[in-house]
């Protein structure tokens, strides 16, 4: 599903060369290391928001390399969630399907899905300021999760809940990964993480070459 071949990328003074990665289809993968060694890059250029400077990314054997992140049809939560704080918790779920021309009617009952799926259902109607940190990366995932894309890209997903809210978000990537069959690849510097979450688990220091 996921094909990284020889992918080079500058960020910089930092620089990765020759990363190769093979993801199965339906896999929940975790691509573990410390912070600095350029995993949340490999991610974001898997995202298509850092360029490659040479190499290739196929998804689902499509090349999209040089694709701009709108046609990559891929789900995406940066480790602050990103929420759009101007739009409510029902705007920031509907988001995806809107720029995407969906139905209303169609949008309305693909929001309520997600909405009970991921225990949310009661903050519909709130604003994003004043939500809890677990409450947040919920509707983040949410976001992601609503135009049903066949990859998620997650970068440090559980990073600042406390214990009891990872907990919960574990069980709840979880429960989303044997329910839609998407491809999870999850960036972490959690070993816990990703022996509890991965079936595929990818160390970053043995992977990425720096120069």
């Amino acid at each position: 599903m996921i094909s990284i071949r020889q992918l080079t990328l500058d960020r910089g003074s930092f620089r990765l060369e020759g990363v190769d990665l093979e993801i199965p289809d339906g896999a929940y993968a975790v691509l573990m290391g410390p912070t600095g060694c350029g995993k949340t890059s490999v991610l974001e250029c898997v995202a298509g928001l850092v360029a490659a400077r040479a190499g290739s990314i196929l998804i689902g054997g499509r090349d999209v390399t040089r694709l701009p992140a709108a046609e990559r049809q891929l789900g995406y939560v940066p480790q602050d969630g990103a929420l759009f704080a101007g739009l409510g918790v029902w705007e920031n779920l509907a988001f995806a399907l809107r720029i995407r021309g969906e139905k209303e009617a169609n949008v309305k009952a693909r929001i309520t899905e997600l909405a009970h799926a991921l225990g949310i259902a009661h903050l519909l109607e709130r604003g994003i300021r004043g939500l809890s940190g677990g409450e947040r990366q919920r509707v983040a995932l949410g976001r992601a999760l609503a135009f049903r894309p066949r990859v998620m890209l997650l970068d440090e997903p559980l990073a600042a809940l406390d214990e009891t809210s990872r907990d919960a978000m574990c069980s709840l990537l979880e429960t989303l990964h044997r329910g839609t069959g998407t491809t999870f690849l999850h960036v972490t510097h959690s070993a816990a993480e990703a022996t509890r979450l991965a079936t595929v688990r990818l160390d970053a220091v043995k992977l990425f070459q720096r120069r």
